[in-house]
């Protein structure tokens, strides 16, 4: 079987690692505004490298350099959008997912009306996308909550926040939806056990006596609830549209055919299904809700929360791929660092600079999962490979090793649609070299387009395209059919 006729080709960015213009037309600070790069960290140190303290947050609102700052910077997509745009319609793109960051619309998330420049920044680039066929499948909430949200209410430990988020989703159901038919609630919803400050807002010493799993618990039933409301608020204002979720699928084997490797593995993975499973069945698992009242961890569930829940699921589930892990109970198995998380190293397979194990069979793996599991239209929203590109005399970049991953990845999501998942679409994580998440770092590249910018900010933002670009760009017009 081939890719669907209508197959939704293309890429996948977040407002705060390309938009750059941290302070332009009235945007506010962001929780991601406040994280620096951290030359002296190791890379594969993810824990250190989002670390975030009271003292560090306030401290940072008073620095005007912004050399370490690299996601208020970006790429500088906000003033240089059109001529990205443009190099993604010459790739092909059926599809571009990206964010609306909620302080250019809301900047500190509490005013009454929202800011008429951040909306009109987003219509300029909706009306372009239209212009050159591209849909825009769009992000509501990808770590960029209001900062003073995280310091006024602890992010969403708090339940105000829900009606502030839905506020902000009203104003772009009403203005964009006229553009946009794909939408999606949170990014990596279940990334706030990993990173509460960045997912949630959550800063770990306003957490008191509580402790900071208290309050992430409670953090995710709240965007349970406010997911399900800006659901049927959608449905309401754009009845046409749909909405996905995005799950990190942190697929994980157990290391060996010990039973109790095979036990921590399962229940690894039952943890990393919740947050999906709340969205698409309605209804918390009964064994997750179980383990938390064990643990002391149960949220705060008001009346109707749980109705409201049940009837407003979504239409299809999205999620992100980039390796797969193993699970042991021996103490001294070595361990790996790959999106946001540690696992145990798995001996078959090789390992980027950063430590992410390369697994295409695993996306296949999890392809046939999810779609067992939740029966619902799946959409690969983010998949690719971080790593340094060295660009020659002549200005070329040769990056082979990219097109061998995608090339491995998607030969077996063509087995996955040939074993009868029904997929809608793939978009690459990142089209175009832009801050890395965990590491803020530039030069962990993951583009078709290579932009001239180093960890410190030096350089002209120069696009170039990489031999990645033309291959990816054959494989979306023949729909799948030449990855040679």
């Amino acid at each position: 079987m081939t890719f669907p006729k209508n197959f939704l080709w293309g890429g996948a960015v977040a407002a705060n690692q390309y938009e750059g213009a941290y302070d332009v037309d009235g945007k506010g600070l962001s929780v991601e505004d406040v994280i620096t790069y951290k030359p002296k960290v190791d890379v594969k140190d993810y824990k250190t490298n989002a670390h975030i303290s009271l003292d560090g947050i306030k401290s940072a609102m008073n620095d005007t350099d912004i050399t370490y700052y690299a996601k208020r910077r970006g790429i500088d997509f906000y003033h240089r959008w059109k001529e990205d745009l443009a190099l993604f319609a010459e790739m092909g793109f059926k599809v571009l997912r990206l964010s609306i960051a909620w302080t250019r619309i809301f900047p500190s998330g509490e005013e009454e009306t929202p800011n008429e420049a951040g909306i009109a920044f987003y219509e300029k680039l909706f009306q372009e996308m239209k212009r050159l066929g591209i849909e825009p499948l769009v992000t509501l909430s990808h770590y960029e909550m209001p900062l003073n949200l995280a310091l006024k209410y602890n992010g969403w430990a708090d339940r105000r926040v829900i009606d502030l988020f839905v506020r902000f989703s009203r104003v772009c159901f009403e203005r964009f939806g006229k553009y946009v038919k794909y939408w999606l609630n949170f990014n990596e919803v279940d990334s706030l056990i990993r990173h509460p400050f960045t997912t949630a807002g959550i800063i770990p010493e306003l957490c008191g006596e509580r402790g900071e799993l208290v309050c992430c618990y409670q953090a995710a039933h709240h965007q349970f609830v406010a997911g399900a409301k800006v659901t049927k608020l959608m449905r309401e204002i754009v009845p046409d549209a749909k909405m996905g979720l995005m799950l990190t699928k942190l697929t994980t084997y157990p290391r060996t055919c010990n039973p109790e490797d095979v036990a921590a593995t399962q229940k690894k993975n039952l943890e990393n299904y919740f947050y999906a499973d709340v969205q698409v069945f309605g209804e918390y698992p009964r064994m997750i809700l179980r383990d938390l009242e064990k643990r002391g961890l149960s949220p705060v569930i008001e009346a109707g929360d749980l109705e409201l829940i049940r009837a407003n699921t979504v239409d299809f589930v999205s999620f992100s791929y980039y390796m797969s892990l193993t699970e042991s109970v021996d103490p001294n198995a070595e361990r790996t660092p790959g999106n946001t998380i540690l696992g145990v190293k798995n001996p078959y397979l090789p390992s980027s600079e950063w430590g992410w194990q390369i697994d295409p069979v695993g996306l296949r793996i999890s392809l046939i999962e999810l779609y067992d599991r939740y029966r619902k239209p799946l959409f690969i929203v983010e998949n690719g490979l971080g790593m340094r590109d060295t660009v020659e005399a002549d200005g070329s970049i040769h990056d082979n090793y990219r097109i061998d991953y995608f090339r491995a990845h998607f030969r077996e999501i063509e087995k996955a649609i040939d074993a009868g998942v029904d997929l809608m679409g793939y978009t690459s994580w990142a089209p175009i070299d832009l801050i890395s998440a965990n590491t803020n770092q530039m030069s962990k590249r993951y583009g078709f387009i290579y932009v001239d910018q180093d960890d410190l900010g030096r350089g002209t933002l120069e696009r170039k395209r990489k031999d990645s670009f033309y291959w990816y760009k054959k494989v979306i017009a023949t729909n799948g059919e030449d990855m040679n």
